[in-house]
C-alpha cells in the first residue's frame, strides 16, 4: 500500500468503512448478485443517502471492494527466497495456504468475473488489472530468474494460480497445495 493509500484510509468516514465491510462479507460469501443495496445498508447500519454518498451505483461498490482486494493482495505477496525462482514457489506457496484457510470461498476476482462476463465491464476491468498486476510480479521475477520464455511462463503461472484458488474451493485444498511446490518447479523447467 503506497502512502496516498494510508492517507486516504485514514480520512476514510466510518460510514464507509461499514459498507465496504459489510458489502465485502456480503459479496464473498453469497456472491455480488445476490445481494442487494438494501442488505449492505442494513447490515451497515447507514442511511439510504450515507451510502449513495460513498457509492453512486452497485458497480462502484463492487469495484471499490474488489479494488480493496487487490490492494490486500498486494501487500501480502512478498516472494521470500534466496533466489527468484525460490521467490516464485513461495508466491505460490502462500496461495496455497490461503486456500486453505478458514471461510475460503474461491477467489474473488474470479468470482466476480463468473458474474460479471463483460470483459468492458467496470468490474472485469479491475479483474483485469489486478490480473496484469500478478502477472507482472511473475514476469519480473522469470526475468530476474533469467527464465528463457518469460511471457509464456507467466502465463502458465498465472492458469496455475487460477487451478489452485478454483480447486481451493471445489477440491481438497489441503491435496492442493502439498503439490504446489511440484507443479511450479515443472512449469519454471
Amino acid at each position: 500500500m503506497t502512502t496516498i493509500d494510508t492517507v486516504v484510509r485514514r480520512r476514510e468516514s466510518p460510514a464507509r468503512r461499514r459498507v465496504l465491510d459489510a458489502a465485502g462479507a456480503l459479496f464473498y460469501a453469497e456472491g455480488i448478485h445476490a445481494v442487494g443495496i438494501d442488505r449492505v445498508i442494513a447490515e451497515a447500519a447507514v442511511a439510504k443517502a450515507t451510502f449513495y454518498h460513498h457509492f453512486p451505483s452497485k458497480d462502484d461498490l463492487v469495484c471499490a471492494y474488489l479494488r480493496e482486494q487487490s490492494d490486500l493482495v498486494r501487500s501480502a505477496t512478498v516472494p521470500v527466497g534466496d533466489t527468484p525462482a525460490d521467490q516464485v514457489v513461495s508466491v505460490f506457496e502462500s496461495i496455497g495456504e490461503f486456500t486453505c484457510g478458514p471461510g475460503f470461498r474461491g477467489c474473488a476476482f474470479v468470482n466476480a468475473a463468473a458474474e460479471y462476463p463483460d470483459p468492458r465491464h467496470p468490474v472485469r476491468v479491475v479483474v483485469a488489472d489486478h490480473r496484469a498486476w500478478f502477472r507482472g510480479v511473475l514476469r519480473d521475477l522469470l526475468t530476474a530468474a533469467r527464465h528463457p520464455d518469460v511471457e509464456r511462463t507467466a502465463t502458465m503461472l498465472v492458469l496455475l494460480r487460477d487451478g489452485l484458488v478454483v480447486g481451493g474451493d471445489l477440491d481438497d485444498s489441503m491435496e492442493n497445495r502439498a503439490l504446489v511446490r511440484e507443479n511450479v518447479s515443472r512449469i519454471l523447467g
